[in-house]
């Protein structure tokens, strides 16, 4: 059994061990790795964990079984490296990102050219057949309460494999499956650009009246992305194997690490990421790390939230490579636990690896009518003075500003050049 690297080093009592794929970490070699901008999925079956209808299996999407995602995995061409496995998701690390997987919804982000979308059908599969969600008319896939899909602009877009060969192949791909989605282009043409496909909520899978706890859990829903270029050249040595520390070794067959793991727990410390959110007001934070060879780094996080019966995640992936180099940071993490802005968070990224260009990305979840009728603005003003916290970062100047008022979210995003 492996016991995955934690932040706080302690034990508290959740599962937290899973075997280590020594088949798919033996010979993974990232020395071809050329296009580190990922493609962003992720699929909520119903509002919120606590809201699982009565067909649902007990824990959701976290009954399925890891053989069963592997198969999808198979489909998007990336395979699992290890997991972390707690009470609230199993955050799986991958060859190429991250899996993340609650009783409600996945979150999946894959790089290089792997074909995410292809392993869309077979997700929803396994939701409707093994995870009990609610199925489309006529067929054995579960029906989504919201989909969102997501990526930067491709730095060698001509090397992709279909559905990724162009936003517009991608955008037929998702309509072809009825998901009935609205698509957009953020960004400059000339210049730095994101694009965003997102259904609106499905108003058939969303309880006439919904609990207060359940209302609030929803409606905190925050996802903040920080797409990095042009890293600093002496940054990202430490992304490089034979720069990171020789002296730690594999341990033995039956032991529960490999040189990869260990390597990675070593630079997640020595570059600060164990960092971002306090240890303290974490203790029980998870890290899941892994140094490829010759070079590149992935990382999860499970950050349990100290006040709601729920956990939060974070992520990092860096292909550092001079001629192609790229680090994201994706985080869920909302400011009302961490006590941190999201320009405190940026700039602390922006230390570790120094880019000289860079996009953001904030998600936030607005509160419903309902929700509005029994509140006051104050949560709208808190949303509208995070979003204008981010227009200075120290040491960049802001190229774009961007506001979108989308489907029960807010949308800010910027542009920064060095």
């Amino acid at each position: 059994m492996a016991t995955i690297n934690t932040s706080s080093g302690k034990e508290t009592g959740q599962t937290n061990t899973l075997p280590i794929n020594r088949e798919a970490t033996a010979d993974l070699d990232s020395a071809n790795a050329f296009e580190g901008a990922e493609k962003l999925l992720e699929v909520w079956f119903v509002p919120s964990p606590t809201m699982l209808s009565e067909s649902s299996k007990p824990n959701g999407l976290k009954s399925v079984s890891r053989n069963l995602w592997e198969q999808m995995l198979n489909l998007v061409r990336c395979k699992v490296l290890s997991v972390i496995q707690t009470e609230h998701v199993d955050a799986y690390l991958l060859s190429e990102s991250s899996m993340f997987v609650f009783p409600h919804k996945v979150v999946l982000k894959t790089c290089g050219t792997t074909t995410l979308l292809a392993g869309l059908a077979r997700l929803l599969e396994i939701a409707g057949v093994h995870g009990g969600f609610t199925q489309r008319s006529g067929t054995n896939m579960a029906e989504p309460y919201r989909l969102f899909y997501s990526r930067k602009a491709f730095m060698f877009p001509d090397r992709q494999e279909y559905p990724h060969k162009s936003w517009p192949d991608e955008v037929k791909f998702m309509e072809q499956m009825s998901l009935r989605g609205s698509a957009y282009k953020v960004g400059r043409m000339n210049g730095e650009h994101w694009y965003l496909y997102l259904t609106n909520a499905n108003t058939m899978l969303t309880p006439p009246l919904i609990p207060t706890k359940d209302r609030h859990n929803r409606d905190t829903d925050e996802t903040l992305e920080i797409l990095m270029t042009d890293l600093c050249p002496v940054k990202s040595k430490q992304w490089f194997m034979d720069t990171t520390t020789t002296d730690v070794k594999p341990k033995d067959k039956k032991g529960d690490s490999s040189q990869g793991h260990d390597l990675g727990a070593i630079v997640t410390n020595s570059c600060r990421l164990a960092e971002i959110y306090d240890k303290s007001r974490f203790p029980n934070s998870h890290i899941d790390s892994y140094i490829f060879n010759p070079c590149g780094y992935s990382a999860n996080a499970v950050i349990p939230s100290q006040v709601k019966d729920t956990s939060y995640y974070w992520a990092v992936h860096v292909t550092p490579q001079p001629h192609c180099s790229y680090a994201s940071f994706e985080t869920n993490v909302p400011r009302e636990e961490s006590g941190r802005e999201a320009v405190d968070v940026i700039e602390s990224v922006l230390e570790t690896f120094n880019p000289g260009r860079f996009l953001v990305t904030l998600f936030k979840a607005r509160p419903n009518l309902t929700d509005i009728l029994r509140i006051d603005h104050s949560e709208e003003m808190a949303v509208s003075k995070r979003a204008a916290s981010i227009e200075d970062i120290k040491g960049y100047r802001r190229m774009d500003k961007i506001d979108h008022d989308l489907d029960g979210y807010d949308l800010s995003f910027r542009s920064y050049e060095r």
